[in-house]
């Protein structure tokens, strides 16, 4: 699969797991931890020194991804519930119900991940 595609999985992962500047050896530990994919493996990607990428371990940062990404969105949803309760808005309710659809659409890429895997 392609290396380019997984080393830009794995930047905005690590870029939104940090916490500021110079964050990426802790986030990259998080990640680690959270989905299995060795700290070295993805600090190599995170510098894009991966020329080829084999497509067991493709899927592995794809689901790690779709998985990413899906609790960034449940964080979204209860930060718009927390809106809604100080101050009800109709722009915000149709916010949710589209951070819903995409964690449905998130949800069943995980399962055809996993499926792949």
């Amino acid at each position: 699969m392609s290396a380019a595609v997984a080393s830009e999985y794995v930047r905005l992962m690590i870029h939104r797991e940090g916490d500021g500047p110079g964050a990426a050896e802790r986030a990259m530990t998080k990640l680690e931890a959270r989905y299995g994919i060795g700290f070295w493996t993805l600090d190599h990607f995170r510098k894009r020194k991966a020329k080829t990428c084999d497509v067991a371990l493709f899927a592995r940062i794809k689901a790690a991804f779709i998985d990413h990404c899906g609790a960034q969105a449940a964080r979204l949803i209860q930060e718009a519930e927390i809106a809604q309760a100080v101050t009800p808005n109709d722009d915000v309710a149709a916010i949710q119900d589209e951070i819903r659809a995409l964690q449905a659409r998130l949800a069943a890429a995980q399962g055809k991940a996993k499926r792949a895997a």
